[in-house]
């Protein structure tokens, strides 16, 4: 049995390079291709032939229906005013989740939130997966001072910090006369000294999708046995970044064979990029591939993760470092099981984009065909310069009437767009996305009920609301947990952050780092009514137990009923709650409670005969009025009832009279038969109280 034993840096170069190159060649070969179709479908190209002479016109349903699908699926997570919420694992973390979660929504919308989410939904909508990148980047700054006529032990106070480099130092010795009035020699120094400052922050990225590869065998990120990001860098920046600049202007630089994303940038870009070098040697482009795999580098017989840096063609090892968490969040809007790519919008319906063309255009040929019917003629006894001249008006020369005939073809364009219309249904099936979800038919609920219009646009919102739960659950989730785990482990100070409408010192040293985190997003979406609703029960619930038993009912406090009212607004799309409701701290709850218990001393108990008495005449007047509003709404429902009858009767009326006046010449007195319309409509109503459209 061969002994375990650590590897050296040529065995890590080979094991790296690679796994790097398989999972490249399995990306490149099964993967890109069907991305790069998707880019061309969704630029609105087919794979269907042309024909010289007739329509080309192309069915862009590809991109109609991913733009219309973006709009609610950015609305989801921009809407909402805590989408992802840290979850504490005790009593302890109570607050320190709600700062970690108001913390990293405030952070990732600083770091251009909005853009980051548009570019990951668009990917994983045309290209089956969006990936962030997630890290902490250390920045050190240098700041240059200078000092003269500086004693030695000033001097020594300066150098002696650990963030100074002294870059020149003189010395001059002058003449100086002590406290006793003897002359003496003293050292004065001159120094130019370097500051450094030590710095971090969080770094969020959204990585083309030709940039991330992964190995075949891998169902997540999390399971993989090599995950890389693949890019290029110039000499001067991995220069910048601590390495040896004649090691790394060594390397060879990028050509045509190691461009393996050329033809996917391509078909993003619309244009390729320019590949002539610069003959400055730091401007040279080079190949960099951060690879993050599992390896038993120190012999122990167990692998575990490391971050792995490979520079140039030859893959050239600058880094190998033991590593925690892989740094990329993967969304996805359909997710095949148990494999990491799942499906596009784009690969559902290609296909359907191929046929829609196709029907469009045999539409628009038959359009031209009908307009322009083709035309006969007996060879000889018609000028065929003549017949050729489509000049309108033009004149054609013929030796009989009957040496010209049209050549007729049949209008089938009714029975196409039938056709159009049984795949837009296709589409909607397969997608979700329809004109009626959309907005855009004012005539797609004409005819249809309350209940079934409701029906039919939830019905048409599931999928999409499925690939929004999609996208929160796998890459929103894993994107938050990164977030805490980063910002807990690299913080070195406090901080202040604005919260409930004051600024707080926050320290992510403290948070607990294996928080959990929850989604907030649920199967929910264009479904604000009905949420609308059950907030405002609960409102009116709360507000019942607040009345009935007060601030110390253990049940509902303020910040319960101010949470109610924040999520109203937030659905509104109101999300700063704070100015229109203050917030209620722990000590101001109390204070609460205090007051009705001082209130409750202060006024005389009620006998429990009494206080039975008083709730049931409680219920007695609660259900008075409760018939009295019933009433009410069944007088209002009547009248308008009988509001509909009258005016459909004096439609009747007037059709009546113009058929009468139109057959007969007889006209019909229609202010006679309306003024008796306008009769009391109860008996016990007066002419001025019967109002047309009801008392109410």
């Amino acid at each position: 049995m061969e002994k375990l034993k650590a590897m050296t840096e040529d065995q890590i170069q080979e094991i790296a390079s690679d796994a790097v190159q398989g999972a490249v060649n399995f990306v490149e070969s099964e993967i890109a291709s069907e991305r790069i179709k998707s880019q061309r479908y969704f630029e609105g190209e087919v794979d269907i032939g042309e024909e010289d002479g007739r329509s080309k016109i192309v069915s862009t349903k590809v991109r109609d229906t991913i733009r219309a699908i973006k709009p609610s699926l950015m609305r989801v997570f921009l809407s909402s005013e805590n989408p992802v919420e840290y979850i504490p694992t005790s009593q302890e973390d109570v607050k320190m989740a709600e700062q970690a979660t108001k913390y990293a929504h405030w952070r990732f919308t600083e770091l251009n939130g909005y853009r980051l989410l548009n570019d990951v939904i668009h990917d994983a909508l045309v290209k089956k997966t969006g990936v962030l990148k997630i890290w902490w980047e250390d920045n050190t700054e240098s700041e240059i001072h200078s000092y003269s006529n500086v004693t030695d032990e000033e001097m020594m106070a300066i150098v002696n910090d650990d963030n100074v480099e002294v870059l020149e130092h003189t010395t001059e010795v002058v003449m100086d006369m002590d406290e006793m009035g003897v002359e003496m020699e003293r050292p004065e120094h001159s120094l130019k000294i370097s500051y450094k400052t030590e710095s971090g922050e969080l770094k969020i990225e959204a990585l083309p999708p030709e940039e991330f590869v992964v190995d075949r065998n891998a169902k997540s990120v999390e399971d993989a046995y090599v995950v890389a990001h693949r890019t290029e860098m110039r000499v001067s920046d991995l220069v910048e970044m601590g390495y040896d600049f004649d090691e790394i202007s060594e390397l060879s630089g990028l050509t045509s064979d190691d461009s393996f994303s050329d033809e996917e940038d391509f078909e993003r870009r619309g244009y390729e990029q320019d590949d002539e070098e610069s003959s400055d040697v730091s401007m040279k482009k080079v190949q960099v591939t951060e690879a993050y795999m599992k390896m038993d580098k120190e012999g122990t017989g167990i692998a575990t993760m490391y971050r792995v840096l490979l520079a140039g063609g030859e893959d050239k090892l600058l880094e190998c470092e033991p590593w925690g968490d892989v740094p990329f969040a993967i969304f996805e809007i359909d997710p095949e099981p148990h494999t990491f790519f799942g499906r596009s919008v784009a690969d559902l319906i290609m296909n359907d984009q191929d046929s829609s063309t196709a029907m469009l255009r045999g539409l628009m040929d038959n359009v031209a065909l009908t307009n322009s019917p083709r035309q006969g003629y007996v060879q000889g006894q018609v000028n065929v310069d003549d017949l050729m001249n489509n000049e309108i008006g033009g004149l054609v020369r013929l030796k009989s009437p009957q040496a010209l005939v049209d050549i007729a073809t049949p209008f089938v364009a009714g029975q196409v767009l039938d056709a159009i219309q049984y795949m837009d249904a296709t589409v909607e099936t397969k997608t979700g996305v329809s004109r009626a979800s959309m907005g855009l038919d004012p005539d797609a609920l004409q005819n249809t009920s309350a209940t079934a219009a409701r029906l039919q646009a939830q019905q048409g919102a599931g999928q999409i609301e499925v690939m929004a739960r999609n996208l929160a659950e796998g890459g929103m989730k894993r994107l938050f947990k990164l977030m805490l785990k980063l910002c807990v482990e690299n913080s070195n100070e406090e901080a202040m952050m604005r919260m409930h409408g004051e600024f707080i010192p926050i320290d992510p040293r403290t948070w607990n780092s294996e928080m959990d985190v929850t989604i907030n997003v649920g199967l929910g979406t264009g479904r604000e009514e009905q949420k609308q609703a059950a907030l405002g029960q609960a409102l009116q619930m709360q507000m019942q137990v607040w009345s009935n038993y007060g601030a110390s009912n253990g049940l509902v406090t303020m910040t319960g009923i101010r949470n109610t009212l924040g999520d109203m607004l937030a659905l509104n799309g109101i999300r700063n709650i704070d100015r229109y409701f203050n917030p209620m701290t722990p000590e101001q709850e109390q204070i609460l409670i205090q007051q009705q218990q001082m209130m409750a001393q202060q006024n005389p108990q009620l006998s429990d005969g009494e206080a039975l008495v008083q709730a049931e005449q409680y219920k007695a007047d609660k259900k008075a009025e409760m018939d009295m509003l019933k009433a009410q709404i069944d007088a209002q429902k009547a009248i308008a009832v009988d509001d509909r009858e009258r005016d459909k009767l004096d439609q009747e009326l007037i059709i009546k009279a113009a058929e009468i006046l139109g057959r007969y010449g007889q006209s019909v007195d229609t202010a006679k038969i309306k003024a008796e319309q306008q009769e009391a409509r109860y008996p016990q109503e007066s002419p001025a109280q019967a109002v047309t459209g009801g008392r109410f």
